[in-house]
């Protein structure tokens, strides 16, 4: 039998880690989750955990960063469409309704700002500005939308987003604030949008 090579190994181990972590933050929350449960969990060791991620806060570091890229790939999905305005929208919609997700809920809405801190936030956001500030800049070239500061747009935007999905999330019942919020939604956007031409 030939020898397993050490990066498969290792993204083995790691993946084993991850789904650990995510399901056990999911569950439980960070700082309920125990590293012995959650070493134990993944059939691993807490020095395991030590040598992949340094500590706890760098396993929500990577659990919160596959979950990124997940939501990521499904706004992405969504604003794939000739019609610039609706996938802009429909990309904006998406983003509040993955508050209602438990696990998104409790990890990348609650525990990862509140462990991860300034560093976290702040990369996320610049990730945030970057891509809304890119579209944007893109509909405002062919005319969907009014001419202004993109960038500045984009901060805009996504600070309503964020606080709205925030919103969304703490409450005991959140379908119906999701709902207000998607309902609303247009009548904030519509601003930008240049009237079709006939």
């Amino acid at each position: 039998m030939a020898r397993r090579a050490r990066s498969e190994m290792i993204e083995e181990t790691t993946g084993k880690l991850v789904a650990a972590a995510r399901d056990a933050f999911g569950r439980l929350g960070y700082a309920e989750t125990s590293m012995d449960d959650l070493t134990a969990a993944a059939g691993l060791t807490r020095g395991a955990l030590y040598h992949h991620f340094g500590d706890k806060r760098g396993l929500l570091r990577a659990v919160v960063t596959a979950m990124d890229a997940e939501i990521d790939a499904r706004l992405n999905a969504v604003s794939a469409t000739p019609d610039l305005w609706a996938g802009f929208v429909g990309r904006c919609r998406l983003y509040l309704e993955t508050a209602l997700d438990p696990e998104i809920q409790r990890i990348v809405l609650k525990d990862a700002p509140t462990f991860l801190g300034p560093d976290y936030l702040e990369t996320s956001r610049h990730a945030c500005h970057t891509s809304l500030t890119a579209r944007l800049s893109m509909m405002m070239a062919k005319g969907v939308v009014h001419q202004g500061d993109a960038e500045t747009l984009a901060h805009l935007i996504n600070g309503a987003l964020v606080d709205a999905a925030l919103w969304i999330a703490e409450a005991d019942d959140p379908t119906p604030r999701l709902a207000n919020a998607i309902g609303n939604l247009d009548l904030l956007l519509s601003g930008l949008r240049v009237p079709d031409r006939k």
